[in-house]
Order: structure tokens, then C-alpha cells, then sequence
């Protein structure tokens, strides 16, 4: 049977729950978004004799962008073609979107090491528009303390690419409101810092040293409200030469690197 690309189904979830738990170590977040996903729209499986072994997925985000994430491939099945098969399907469908006036280019983000999908990328047309860090910690590192939630202000967003989890949006009126709908902005003692609603990976809004320190506590305070034991904060590549005293708040990268480990991917189409 040939393979097939279609819309996801409610039935498809058992199908990515496995395939989450067989990539990034069992901490894939593909199954705690499936459901939102599914309502979402815009979420595609690769379908192989029955079985679900690929996922896609494009979510229009403000200025015209569409965005690429969650392309995974079942371990079982890689090696075969499937991945490149869902990106050209992905590329297929910005094209007609942006035909139709919907978005004006493609973006993703990915980690450095992920290289299939970079290669995919430059072999496409894609560029890489911006560079992050992204680095873990354990809450347990900190004595958690509570911040105060706040409706977010466009002044609040001093980043020109804001990262909201593994998105980006552009500072504007319209990325506000986005903002205000899929994250949550806390403010401690005058610091401040977004999260996705339901993810914990942080974008604080200053990015010095002493800002991080007291925030970080904070963020611990969130993340173990979620039930999470550990969290992700999202820097700018202009952070580089804080990295030792970055290490020495206790946050640490995912591997053994000096450069910006998260790489976004842009396409023009119009």
C-alpha cells in the first residue's frame, strides 16, 4: 500500500504516543500536544499499512508566517525517504497558502544536531534567519518562589524574535495578541519572563545576569506547578559571552557546545 499523508484523526493518538516515547528519550512533547493539535487543525500523520509512523504539523502564526513542527519519523521506519516525503508535503501546502494570500513564508526552529532536518532545509531553500541557546535546569537546583502572573503589554516585548517554547513570533500588535492567547507573562520583583501556556520553556525578557539569577526561582515555581522536575530557558545568541556565569546560575546545555544550539529556518515564498 502506498503511503498516505492525511489530516489526524482522534484515533491516531495511540500511534504518536509511541512514537513520542521512542524519541528525545522518552521526553518528546508531541503526545501532551496532540489533543490541542487535533483542534488546532493543520496536523498531518503518515500513514503505512494501517500504522501511523510520521507526524507533521503547520500552524499560522502572526506576519504571514507558516510555521513547521512536530515532524517525526517512527524509529522503526527512518531511513526510508518518509521525512523528506512529509517536508516536501509541508512545503506543498505553504505553497498554496501562500497562493492564497494566508502566509507569506515558511519557518521552523530545530536543534543543531538534528541534521537531516538542516540538510532538508538548505537543500529547499530554506536560510537560518536567527540563532538561540537553549538550556535546561532542575527545579530542584532552587527554593522555588511564586511570581505574579500579568496581562502582557507590547512594551513588555523587548526581543525583536520572541520565542514562545520552540515558537517565534515577530514583535507586533498582532504577535501580542497571539501572545496573550497561547502564553503566560509573570513578573517578579520587576523581572519578567513568558512561557507557553502549558510548556516550560522560558523566554525572560532581560537577559543579564543578575536579572536570570532572580528569576530563576521563579521559573522553578512554575515548573513545578506543571509537574515538571526539570525546565528549558530560551537566550539569544548574543548571550554567548555570559556562558560561564550562565553555567554558574546552575542552568547547562544539552551538549557540549559553544555555539547557539537552535537554529530558525526561514523560506520566503512571496
Amino acid at each position: 500500500m502506498e503511503p498516505l499523508i492525511r489530516e489526524a484523526k482522534p484515533e491516531d493518538k495511540p500511534f504518536i504516543e509511541e512514537i513520542a516515547r521512542l524519541t528525545w528519550e522518552g521526553e518528546d512533547y508531541l503526545a501532551r500536544v496532540f489533543d490541542e493539535w487535533f483542534e488546532d487543525g493543520g496536523f498531518y500523520v503518515l500513514e503505512v499499512d494501517g500504522k501511523v509512523i510520521g507526524t507533521a504539523k503547520l500552524t499560522i502564526l502572526p506576519g504571514k508566517v507558516g510555521w513547521l513542527e512536530g515532524l517525526r519519523v517512527h524509529p522503526e521506519y527512518r531511513g526510508r525517504g518518509y521525512g523528506r516525503k512529509l517536508h516536501d508535503f509541508l512545503l506543498g501546502l505553504g505553497e498554496r497558502l501562500a497562493r492564497e494570500g494566508k502566509i507569506e513564508a515558511l519557518e521552523f526552529a530545530t536543534y543543531f544536531l538534528n541534521r537531516e532536518s538542516i540538510s532538508m532545509a538548505e537543500k529547499t531553500g530554506f536560510r537560518v534567519k536567527a540563532k538561540f541557546f537553549v538550556f535546561g535546569a532542575n527545579t530542584g537546583d532552587f527554593q522555588p518562589e511564586e511570581p505574579e502572573r500579568i496581562e502582557p503589554e507590547l512594551s513588555d516585548l523587548t526581543l525583536g524574535l520572541i520565542p514562545v517554547g520552540w515558537r517565534f513570533v515577530r514583535r507586533s500588535e498582532k504577535a501580542l495578541e497571539w501572545i496573550r492567547e497561547n502564553a503566560e507573562l509573570y513578573d517578579f520583583n520587576g523581572f519578567r519572563f513568558l512561557v507557553s501556556t502549558k510548556g516550560t520553556t522560558f523566554t525572560p525578557l532581560d537577559v543579564g545576569l543578575a536579572t536570570l539569577k532572580a528569576m530563576l526561582p521563579a521559573m522553578a515555581w512554575v515548573a513545578r506547578e506543571r509537574g515538571r522536575e526539570g525546565f528549558d530557558v530560551m537566550l539569544p545568541s548574543g548571550v554567548k559571552p555570559l556562558l560561564p556565569g550562565l553555567k554558574r546560575l546552575g542552568l547547562h546545555l544539552w551538549d557540549e557546545t559553544e555555539e547557539p544550539d537552535v537554529l530558525v529556518f526561514r523560506k520566503k515564498l512571496v
